[in-house]
C-alpha cells in the first residue's frame, strides 16, 4: 500500500508549503479531505472540479490522511492560526460596510 500511495501523493519542499499533495498537481491532501470529509463532496464531484486528477488520486489522498491524521490535522490548525493572525493583523481591502453585509448574509 505504501508504494501505491507514493505513486499518487508527494511532499516536496517549496511546493504547497511542503504539504502532502496529489503528485504532479498543487491539490493538497488537506484540500481533498476538506471537500470529502467536511463539505460532503463525492469523489466524482472532486474529480469534476479537477479533471487532471483521478479517482485513484482522491482515494490515495484519503488513505494518506487516515494514515497520517495528526499531520493533516496539524496542517488544518496551522491554516486556521494563520487566518486568525491575518484577520487580526493585516488590513482588509474589503470596505467595512461590504464585509458587514456579507457576514450578515452568511449568518442570517
Amino acid at each position: 500500500m505504501e508504494n501505491v500511495i507514493t505513486q499518487h501523493i508527494t511532499r516536496t519542499p517549496g511546493v504547497c508549503g511542503g504539504r502532502a499533495c496529489i503528485a504532479g498537481h498543487r491539490v493538497r491532501v488537506m484540500d481533498i479531505v476538506g471537500w470529502y470529509e467536511q463539505a460532503g463532496y463525492s469523489v466524482e464531484q472532486i474529480i469534476e472540479m479537477f479533471p487532471g486528477i483521478s479517482r485513484a488520486d482522491v482515494h490515495a489522498a484519503l488513505a494518506y490522511y487516515f494514515d497520517n491524521v495528526e499531520e493533516i490535522e496539524g496542517d488544518f490548525r496551522s491554516d486556521q492560526e494563520w487566518a486568525r493572525w491575518a484577520d487580526a493583523n493585516l488590513p482588509s481591502l474589503i470596505p467595512p460596510e461590504l464585509k458587514a453585509k456579507a457576514l450578515g448574509e452568511l449568518d442570517g
